[in-house]
């Protein structure tokens, strides 16, 4: 049996490696390869048409099955109605509404899926029309409207009340809501509003017939606040609510 060489081994093991399929240097189209992290498609990507009929009705940006991208919707199959942009399936930045002549309507900021800053409504013209502003979804008491003119609007009504004090005869507070044009467009709530946010999951509703709001406290003997706060939500001209606050002091301190 021939022994071999310490150059014989090293040229024979290199050659079995080699043979084998051992280590060597990878090509550079296998090595980029090798560094990019694959992430299987678990959906739809691309953008989807939505169809009443043979009228399209909106246009969908996915990715991997998930909301990514712009969003349209049509009048009629034709003109854009609604654009939302789309964040990992969340509405982001600016929604926009446009009138079927083409001019944006009202464009409404959105944060993770939630109404947040100050919503704008345009006239056709371009001129701004309405300035509202929202907290976390909720409206706050920010209401800018303009004329077409660009004047500001500052001819809201105020609450008007009346009291009737009956705490003496039968342990009764009457007070009476109604606004002083007399516009029957308007809804009244109790509440604390000293966030300056109307929740309406937070507050109660004063019962209000044409107009009129109507809150009874009663006598309880147990202190319970000397004030009322109370919020009118007035329709305005242009549809939206003006949002009025007025603290009513009570002469008695267990009024509830």
């Amino acid at each position: 049996m021939k022994k071999l060489t310490g150059a014989g081994t090293a040229i024979l093991i290199a050659a079995l490696i080699t043979a084998c399929g051992g280590p060597r240097a990878a090509a550079p189209e296998e090595q980029a390869k090798a560094d990019t992290i694959s992430v299987p498609d678990t959906g739809y990507t691309g953008i989807k048409q939505y169809y009443t009929g043979n009228t399209l009705i909106k246009e969908v940006t996915f990715e991997n099955g998930v909301r990514n991208g712009l969003m349209k919707s049509f009048y009629n199959g034709k003109q854009v109605r609604q654009t939302f942009w789309y964040k990992d399936g969340l509405r982001e930045d600016s929604a926009r509404w446009y009138y079927v002549e083409g001019p944006v309507f009202r464009s409404t900021p959105y944060v993770r899926d939630t109404i947040h800053g100050i919503q704008q409504q345009y006239f056709k013209s371009g001129r701004i029309k309405a300035r509202i502003g929202f907290e976390k979804g909720l409206r706050t008491f920010f209401l800018e409207e303009f004329a077409s003119d660009g004047s500001l609007i500052r001819n809201y009504p105020e609450i008007i009340v009346t009291e009737k004090d009956n705490y003496k005869t039968d342990g009764t507070y009457r007070i009476t809501l109604e606004l002083s044009d007399k516009s029957q467009k308007v809804k009244y709530y109790r509440g604390d509003f000293g966030k300056g946010i109307f929740d309406t999951a937070a507050v109660e509703a004063v019962k209000t017939v044409k107009g009129v709001g109507n809150i009874t406290l009663r006598k309880t003997g147990t202190p319970s606040g000397t004030s009322v706060e109370i919020l009118a939500e007035i329709l305005t001209n242009y549809g939206n609510n003006y949002l009025l606050v007025r603290k009513i002091d009570l002469p008695y301190k267990d009024l509830k």
